[in-house]
């Protein structure tokens, strides 16, 4: 979807039953303690990517009473929304009322056990947060307020890291030194430059021109050898984009891979939201469906936004933050997802990067100038 007829929401709301049985709502920091509740308790995460009219949402249910071996969640719409698809689960909805049930490989939860599972569907006049969520016949119940994912440590110094680069020490216009012009494949009217106008930190950025057309692939490769970085490599950068990322494929930032033969992880856009690609089989995280581009998010323009990877050498798993926020449909944590990672998941092979390179190659309409800044490359999680 381009980005001018998607506007998409974040919302979280949490339901939590204590063991003592009672029910604790956070509601825009107010406490409210109902007078009754089931005996066992559960926690239901409900979060919701929601466009004009439609939405979908991840619910991750987690078991807080005795081990249950097969689970059914229940939920009311109250104002007239409609489910219309699901993945890891079987859910059905009748008039207001929706029940999920676990899939054959997902259904024992033990204590403290947690499931999750994802929902598309429709809206018209309001989309809130359901309010009675029951596992098993047992109330959880209420609204609440998810804390923000996991994200890594605050840290943003990179002093010892593989690649810790702000461009400072670029002492002309042209890329020199531990920064070198690429132009994979084929190169034609698309540049890079070393710009003093416009900068994260400092007084010095990587600007790109980027062209479209796949003959216009133009980037800036660092020298360091990434090899030895891991086992989870932990990318960081600030970058700056122009024009809002169009319909056709896109990659800003390319990650020669040697598990692919040297063919390239990469990181860009298609359908006006940001996703990776494996240059071998031309897998995409998330899927290119309605559902799968709804996981993900739109790179902001005209301002620094703070991109991050976490990429596991020894296992096919991958994880995405923009800002403080992980990405849902950029996740993949070797447990196919309808949607997000299932067909990233049919290559089994760890990735293994050797080389970063930052820039811009269209595979069909989309020109850009953006930015690049306070780049690292390290082996210990990053901050922005």
């Amino acid at each position: 979807m381009r980005t001018s007829r998607l506007r998409l929401l974040r919302r979280s709301w949490t339901a939590v039953l204590t063991a003592a049985g009672s029910v604790a709502l956070l509601v825009s920091g107010f406490i409210a303690t109902p007078t009754s509740a089931a005996e066992a308790g559960c926690r239901v995460d409900y979060t919701v990517n929601q466009w004009a009219g439609g939405y979908t949402a991840q619910v991750k249910v987690t078991n807080l009473g005795p081990a249950v071996n097969g689970w059914r969640l229940t939920w009311t719409h109250a104002d007239g929304q409609r489910v219309t698809s699901a993945w890891n689960a079987t859910v059905t909805q009748a008039g207001a009322s929706v029940v999920a049930v676990n899939t054959g490989w997902n259904g024992s939860l033990a204590t403290g056990g947690s499931a999750e599972f994802g929902v598309q569907g429709n809206w018209s006049s309001a989309n809130p947060a359901p309010t009675d969520f029951a596992l098993n016949d047992v109330v959880c119940g209420g609204t609440g307020t998810t804390p923000p994912p996991t994200t890594p440590p605050p840290s943003a110094d990179c002093g010892s890291a593989v690649v810790c680069s702000g461009f400072e020490d670029q002492t002309g216009t042209t890329p020199s030194g531990t920064w070198q012009f690429a132009a994979p494949d084929c190169q034609g009217t698309g540049t890079a430059a070393v710009d003093t106008s416009v900068a994260h930190s400092g007084g010095r950025s990587l600007r790109i021109d980027g062209r479209a057309g796949y003959c216009n692939h133009a980037f800036v490769a660092s020298t360091a050898n990434l090899s030895s970085v891991g086992p989870v490599m932990y990318v960081r950068m600030w970058v700056r984009h122009t024009t809002a990322p169009p319909a056709a494929h896109v990659t800003f930032v390319s990650l020669p891979d040697s598990s692919q033969g040297g063919r390239a992880l990469r990181v860009g856009g298609q359908n006006g939201a940001l996703q990776w690609n494996r240059e071998t089989d031309d897998a995409t995280l998330p899927a290119q469906s309605p559902a799968g581009v709804a996981q993900s998010r739109p790179l902001p323009t005209g301002s620094w936004q703070c991109l991050r990877f976490a990429i596991d050498t020894t296992a096919p798993k991958l994880d995405t933050w923009l800002g403080d926020e992980r990405i849902p449909g950029l996740h993949a944590d070797g447990v196919p997802t309808q949607d997000i990672d299932q067909q990233w998941l049919a290559r089994t092979t760890p990735p293994r990067p050797t080389t970063l390179r930052l820039g811009w190659e269209s595979y069909g309409t989309g020109d850009d100038t953006l930015w690049f800044d306070d780049v690292a490359v390290t082996s210990s999680p990053i901050g922005c």
